[in-house]
């Protein structure tokens, strides 16, 4: 199903996005990632990641959002993004889940070429916990999410745990 938000948003809801689970897990970290691509079948990618962190004992799938179907900012030439919002709970520190993004990341196909360049599966860590830190590698939270409808939107369909 398809909701129209405006002439550049359009909000697209599947049967794992939106999703809740009913698992309870003891895990310690509560998670919120951004997910996007444009590149290729982004639908059937995200799907595979949803399988993939569902398959992977180091996180738990607590609720995704439904996808943002909205246009690219920073370079402007290219395809319309999809993206969405998982929250996860994990036993992981902020650096070892930004790893196993990364690997999510590589095992799905993306190339890094320029900053906001077309990609197939793009992982940001939005949350992690009430974290707030600014490394070379990671800043939390997320820097400039405040300002992005393609994190936003989706957040506004998740229910903080």
């Amino acid at each position: 199903m398809k909701k129209k938000i405006n002439n550049n948003l359009i909000l697209y809801f599947n049967n794992i996005y939106p999703y809740k689970s009913k698992i309870i897990t003891k895990k310690k970290n509560i998670v919120t990632v951004g997910i996007g691509g444009n590149i290729g079948d982004v639908s059937k990618r995200f799907k595979l990641l949803f399988n993939m962190f569902k398959s992977d004992s180091r996180f738990t799938i607590v609720e995704t959002s439904p996808l943002l179907i909205n246009p690219p900012f920073g370079y402007i030439e290219q395809d319309d993004f999809l993206n969405g919002i998982i929250v996860l709970k994990t036993n992981l520190s902020p650096m070892e889940s930004l790893r196993a993004f990364q690997r999510y990341e590589n095992r799905l196909g993306r190339k890094r070429s320029f900053q906001d360049a077309p990609r197939t599966l793009d992982i940001d860590i939005i949350f992690f916990n009430n974290l707030k830190m600014n490394s070379k590698k990671l800043t939390l939270p997320h820097h400039g999410y405040k300002s992005r409808d393609s994190v936003l939107i989706p957040l506004k369909y998740i229910n903080k745990s």
